[in-house]
């Protein structure tokens, strides 16, 4: 490759020569990233994802609404009810097909050991579906 001076007695014709090194440098990176690329493009994962439903879960009239008041006073749908009635009326809600929901309400301040008891006596009598019920508006 001839290099250009500005001396006017060196007076040389037009370059003729294209130096394609660099075009072929860029070309063969493109063409390593469209290899590489297009196989990711076609290819795709069939996953079968899960569908939502914007319906609120209803709970169903079948459940016991079981209170505990801080100074360990139990409540049955409402009505007081004495700690030796639990064994009776828990297997005898457990016997039932389908089995009823067990929601607790204790008091902020009920002591946890009555909240313990209640829960073991009604595993005891074969109630699987227990859960707590709380104030989300309560800090």
């Amino acid at each position: 490759m001839a290099m250009g001076s500005f001396d006017p007695r060196r007076h040389q014709g037009p370059m003729a020569e294209i130096n394609v090194v660099p075009l072929v440098d860029v070309m063969l990176v493109l063409l390593v990233i469209f290899i590489i690329t297009t196989p990711l493009l076609t290819h795709s994962v069939k996953i079968d994802l899960p569908k939502a439903s914007s319906t609120p879960n209803i709970t169903r009239p079948e459940h016991i609404e079981f209170g505990i008041r801080q100074n360990g006073t139990l409540y049955w749908n409402g009505g007081p009810v004495s700690r030796q009635e639990l064994e009776t009326r828990f297997a005898a809600e457990a016997k039932k097909q389908p089995q009823p929901e067990l929601h607790i309400r204790a008091d902020r301040h009920a002591h946890y050991e009555t909240v313990a008891q209640v829960m073991s006596a009604a595993a005891q009598a074969g109630l699987v579906r227990i859960g707590f019920v709380t104030d989300p508006a309560q800090p």
